[in-house]
């Protein structure tokens, strides 16, 4: 079975430099927020262009904390897509505000700007748009919007590692912005692993505060904090992994070219909207759950992600229910076939090949 992710790939495509920082992490004898994290942040501020990074213990916390650090009052609400992991929608609420879930653009898979824009109606409010599946969201109109109604933008890039928006790296659009280290990530460590990236020096500091326990000077506490921490080990790994990512990132979009060219004349499958850095390589599909099931029984695995839209599960759903048909069309017929930069040439043809074969028997 080819499969959808595997992150056992990435590390035996980089084997050698990965077991090589983990002796060296290991033989430090410094294992918590030591020079391997050190050295990671300042590695990948620089990458994403932008003043600072702070690694801390997963993606979720990433985004709690920014949100915590940018807006360091609770307020009433914070606005983002149902369409997500719900992770960002989690965070939002652990941070203490209350999310406002908004529908996605017909012909993609990020934040619609009409439903934003109606959306922020008071000044104070934050806007989390995610760049899903490693499709920047439309952050001219996101941007300009903020300004307008006074909002803090704080950019969701779990899975957009590399990505650019604006003829700049996502991460580096908004007041700060949240990334995600989880094993499939485009970037992607050996466990969890997340980071706050910022131009904004207080923000940065905020974080850093909030991280472990609000401590500036050890064991006292200025401000309400929590422990989320990147460790060594990680941070190690990640520095190998980042040397790779812009290679990586090229590979996903030859074979995402691959993947368009063999199934642009089938019928019935709509293709991704291009321009990212393909986390996920996604179609759309009338006879969905069919197709997955008819590409397992030709070796392919093919995944649901998010079947069930954030706003309509039931600790986020609201009475009555809130009605976003773009995103509850999208998770009846999206699917997301295997996508990963160690995925071989035949494997590549063999996806191809099951795809067009389950399609057409579909039609």
């Amino acid at each position: 079975m080819i499969a959808t992710a595997n992150p056992l790939a990435s590390y035996r495509a980089h084997q050698t430099e990965i077991d090589d920082a983990i002796r060296r992490a290991t033989a430090s004898g410094w294992y918590i927020l030591g020079p391997e994290v050190e050295a990671f942040e300042a590695e990948f501020a620089a990458y994403i262009g932008v003043k600072h990074c702070v690694g801390v213990a997963n993606g979720t916390d990433a985004v709690r904390l920014a949100v915590q650090a940018a807006v360091p009052f609770r307020g009433a609400e914070g606005v983002t897509v149902s369409m997500s992991a719900t992770a960002t929608v989690a965070a939002i609420t652990e941070a203490g505000w209350q999310p406002l879930l908004l529908d996605i653009l017909p012909d993609e898979y990020t934040l619609d700007p009409a439903a934003l824009e109606a959306a922020l109606t008071a000044p104070g409010m934050f806007v989390v748009p995610v760049h899903l599946y490693g499709h920047p969201a439309r952050m001219e109109a996101i941007l300009r919007l903020a300004a307008e109604r006074q909002a803090t933008v704080i950019e969701d890039c779990a899975q957009a590692h590399g990505a650019m928006a604006l003829g700049r790296r996502v991460g580096s659009l908004g007041a700060a912005a949240a990334f995600s280290f989880y094993p499939t990530k485009n970037l992607g460590a050996l466990g969890d692993g997340g980071a706050v990236v910022t131009d904004s020096d207080d923000i940065a500091a905020r974080v850093r505060l909030l991280r472990m326990y609000g401590w500036r000077t050890r064991y006292v506490s200025e401000i309400h904090g929590s422990n989320s921490r990147l460790d060594e080990l990680q941070a190690a790994i990640l520095r190998v992994k980042l040397r790779h990512l812009d290679a990586d990132n090229a590979r996903r979009m030859y074979i995402a070219d691959t993947y368009n060219a063999a199934f642009a004349d089938l019928p019935g499958v709509r293709l991704p909207p291009t321009g990212g850095v393909y986390h996920q390589y996604t179609i759309r599909h009338p006879k969905r759950d069919a197709l997955r099931d008819a590409l397992a029984a030709l070796g392919v695995g093919a995944s649901v992600l998010y079947p069930v839209p954030i706003h309509l599960q039931p600790a986020y759903a609201d009475s009555p229910p809130l009605s976003l048909p773009v995103t509850e069309q999208f998770a009846k017929d999206l699917l997301c076939l295997p996508m990963y930069p160690e995925l071989t040439a035949a494997e590549v043809d063999a996806v191809c090949t099951a795809v067009r074969q389950a399609a057409t028997a579909l039609e």
